[in-house]
């Protein structure tokens, strides 16, 4: 992984760039709101980020993508993007994160974009990554993925000047983490469980005050745990995951993919460093942003878009006039 070098950095005005991206996947996701078919708001998202992307000036590497080149059309790992011109970068893409609650109207679903000076990016296979995150303002290492669930409970606590039952975990809906909600309830602290949208999960310990999260544990997927550690990049936070590959098939992908020590415990340099912009827009409301909301031919979108060199971080309310067309006319070029 390449670390910081001092390099020049991204160019700002790919601030702009991103938000466009995410917002257009956005945009196309949101018609499939509450239809019941994932698969095609996914593909809308991927279609019209793929568009959207072939726009801007960067020479661009998917590192995060829908899948390998057999598995995935468009945004597979591997695939160049960008209209040829500009910096090489790294870029990992969620363009609908949260399929299933978009299907169903549900909070939360978000279309995601990370970029980053090449080798800025951990290239994480599609498999299942055992997670640890909280927020900024706290001593690097006050809690660790190797630590008992109730010890790390404890520390980041004293950390807070709470006491334990002050302090809420997010996890994934999931039965596999029966027993770390166990834990966490045994420890005095409080749970909230959501259904799909990690990345969300993650970012909400960077605002306690607001969102109520403190802390985020369990496993979901290694490429969301890539996009999650690009904003705590940005914004602030620790985060540490490890992959924990499922089969053969699963150690030979992550080994191909340059990860040799599969046991290894990444934290958030390891999975994200060097210049990083980091972008989500809304495509259901929830507690992180707004979703998408169509008046009639105009639509209205929330962004939040951060960088990692200048720590800024900004939230964009775009209003589109005549999205229809717009949005006709991209699915034809």
């Amino acid at each position: 992984m390449a670390k910081d070098s001092g390099a020049v950095g991204l160019d700002r005005m790919l601030v702009l760039e991103v938000a466009r991206v995410t917002e257009a996947a956005a945009l196309a996701a949101a018609r499939f709101c509450g239809r019941g078919n994932e698969k095609a708001a996914d593909k809308a998202a991927v279609d019209a980020m793929r568009h959207e992307l072939s726009r801007v000036s960067l020479r661009g590497t998917v590192v995060i993508g829908e899948g390998e080149m057999d598995e995935a059309p468009m945004l597979y790992i591997g695939e160049q993007v960008g209209n040829g011109t500009g910096p090489e970068v790294d870029i990992a893409v969620d363009p609908l994160e949260g399929t299933t609650i978009c299907a169903k109207r549900m909070p939360n679903a978000l279309a995601v974009l990370a970029i980053a000076e090449r080798g800025g990016l951990l290239h994480a296979p599609d498999m299942y990554m055992n997670k640890i995150a909280i927020g900024p303002g706290y001593p690097d290492g006050i809690v660790d993925l190797d630590a008992p669930v109730g010890e790390n409970i404890a520390a980041l606590a004293k950390a807070k000047g709470v006491p334990v039952s002050g302090i809420t975990a997010c996890l994934l809906d999931r039965p596999r983490h029966a027993e770390i909600i166990r834990a966490v309830r045994e420890a005095g602290a409080g749970v909230q469980l959501i259904p799909d949208g990690d990345i969300a999960g993650v970012i909400w310990t960077t605002d306690p005050e607001e969102t109520g999260i403190d802390i985020y544990l369990g496993s979901g997927g290694a490429p969301e745990g890539v996009l999650a550690a690009a904003a705590l990049r940005c914004i602030g936070g620790q985060i540490q995951g490890r992959l924990m590959p499922s089969n053969d098939d699963e150690l030979v992908r992550a080994r191909k993919m340059g990860i040799s020590d599969i046991k290894r415990k990444f934290k958030l340099e390891d999975m994200a460093s060097s210049d990083v912009i980091f972008a989500a827009t809304g495509v259901t409301s929830g507690s992180l942003l707004e979703g998408v909301k169509f008046r009639g031919e105009t639509a209205e979108t929330e962004t939040l878009i951060m960088r990692s060199k200048t720590g800024t971080v900004r939230r964009i309310k775009s209003r589109f006039r005549d999205v229809g067309k717009h949005l006709l006319a991209d699915s034809r070029d």
